[in-house]
């Protein structure tokens, strides 16, 4: 039977969909101030270029959010994507104590949902999950309309933490 239901377009949220420059001195120290990190996350401002290529998605697919913020932070984010008007979809986040890198857990959850649907386009700003999603044969688009963070693809790859 054939499946009926619309593909999936996958958005990554942190400088995707949500600025996170205000935020990011909090990783810039060291230690680095996890629990400031992501309390500042309700107050990112929207990017506009994410949310406009979300929007467009949402003609012809589900949306999925596929981010590596720690569940802890479901609430907020939840109340972020509906306060800036953001369709609804499911929304995948790391466990609170998994420390992988972004690109090993994200893959593992796209490999997840491409068994059972096909996945029209991943959008994230994280190079290497884009250079390993490409491998295993997704659709990317790179969120490059931020500037890159070096302490936040450091968090993302090296720590585990986004």
């Amino acid at each position: 039977m054939t499946d009926t239901r619309p593909p999936l377009a996958v958005f990554d949220l942190d400088n995707t969909l949500a600025d996170t420059a205000h935020r990011q001195r909090f990783l810039e120290r060291r230690p680095r101030d996890w629990d400031a990190f992501f309390a500042g996350a309700p107050q990112d401002p929207p990017i506009a270029e994410g949310i406009a290529l979300v929007l467009d998605s949402a003609r012809e697919c589900e949306i999925v959010y596929l981010t590596g913020r720690p569940e802890r932070c479901r609430r907020d984010t939840l109340d972020w994507l509906a306060a800036h008007g953001l369709p609804e979809g499911r929304v995948f986040m790391r466990r609170n104590d998994d420390r992988r890198p972004a690109r090993r857990t994200k893959l593992e959850i796209l490999g997840r949902l491409a068994r059972t649907r096909e996945i029209r386009v991943l959008v994230d700003d994280d190079e290497l999950v884009c250079d390993d999603a490409r491998r295993a044969g997704f659709t990317v688009v790179r969120a490059s309309w931020t500037a890159p963070s070096e302490a936040l693809e450091e968090a993302q790859e090296r720590e585990g933490r986004t």
